[in-house]
């Protein structure tokens, strides 16, 4: 991704700004506000604005002034048993707004996630720039043959080659036609919000994307997620880099109980109750189905 001299300089600009404020700040996020973090070929990341850091969380949890009255337990431990216990209205004092620029396809699965408030760049008013998404070699893979919505065997050689070419030239073909139908040259033309139609779904749009800490985790835990597609999962990284500098506490507690652990239905638990007190425990005997035994004993076997 390269930024154009003007971006970079907007840029600058709003990260030499210091304006006094009496609100709290957090200084591992102040250091990501405004930056664009690279994704892809030509997409980025960047935070525009945020509010909240750990100690709103627990704030809104004991609500209370200031630092608040901390009684047993402290700020980690009591962010670890919100987490714990699914408490999630704490976590929505907590909001960032990010400016994410990614290829129409992803943005068709992420606008998915409906807790958010998003506006986007629009075709109708605007040009879209010549940038699409093609794929590095290391992801251009087969359909898999045991997963319908996901990737099998890497294509090589001579098939890589084919495909990446059909992808450029396409891609190159398109835009020439969408910049043929719009109105220039003293044509009448077509009109943008018609001629946008004729783009692939690889090329680039944009858009600012705000939503509280609760809800970004929710996202996270699927699209961070090793079984998600690799584009998606591409900028959730980028994003959990964020998060964790944000708001460090609720991100260790987010990653231990919900990207690391694992959730047992009642079947499971009585199963493992069955197993610790030394019984041999089968899927024909733990009413459990095929599919649910077969990912339990991948956790649990």
């Amino acid at each position: 991704m390269t930024l154009t001299p003007e971006q970079q300089a907007e840029i600058d600009e709003a990260r030499a700004t210091q304006r006094p404020t009496l609100r709290a700040v957090a200084p591992g996020m102040e250091q990501h506000l405004y930056m664009a973090h690279h994704v892809l070929d030509h997409g980025h990341v960047r935070v525009i604005d945020y509010m909240g850091d750990d100690s709103a969380i627990t704030q809104a949890a004991r609500v209370s002034y200031g630092k608040g009255t901390k009684h047993v337990t402290n700020d980690e431990g009591l962010i670890r048993y919100l987490m714990r216990h699914w408490h999630s209205t704490p976590f929505e004092m907590c909001e960032v707004k990010f400016h994410v620029k990614l290829p129409v396809f992803v943005a068709r699965q992420w606008i998915r996630h409906r807790t958010a408030n998003v506006n986007e760049y629009s075709a109708r008013y605007s040009i879209l720039d010549r940038e699409f998404y093609i794929p590095a070699p290391e992801h251009l893979a087969a359909q898999s043959t045991v997963n319908n919505q996901g990737r099998g065997e890497l294509l090589e050689g001579e098939e890589a080659r084919r495909v990446l070419d059909l992808l450029r030239e396409d891609a190159m073909r398109s835009y020439d036609h969408y910049e043929a139908m719009l109105s220039q040259d003293g044509q009448k033309g077509l009109a943008r919000e018609l001629a946008r139609m004729n783009l692939p779904a690889n090329v680039y749009t944009q858009w600012y994307w705000k939503t509280d800490l609760h809800n970004l985790f929710h996202f996270l835990r699927l699209r961070a997620d090793a079984h998600a597609q690799y584009e998606i999962r591409a900028y959730a990284e980028v994003m959990c880099g964020i998060v964790k500098d944000w708001v460090p506490l609720a991100y260790g507690a987010f990653r231990d109980y919900r990207m690391g652990g694992a959730n047992l239905s009642a079947k499971g638990v009585e199963v493992l109750k069955r197993r610790l007190r030394g019984e041999t425990v089968t899927q024909g005997d733990s009413g459990m189905s095929a599919g649910e035994w077969r990912e339990f004993e991948a956790i649990w076997g």
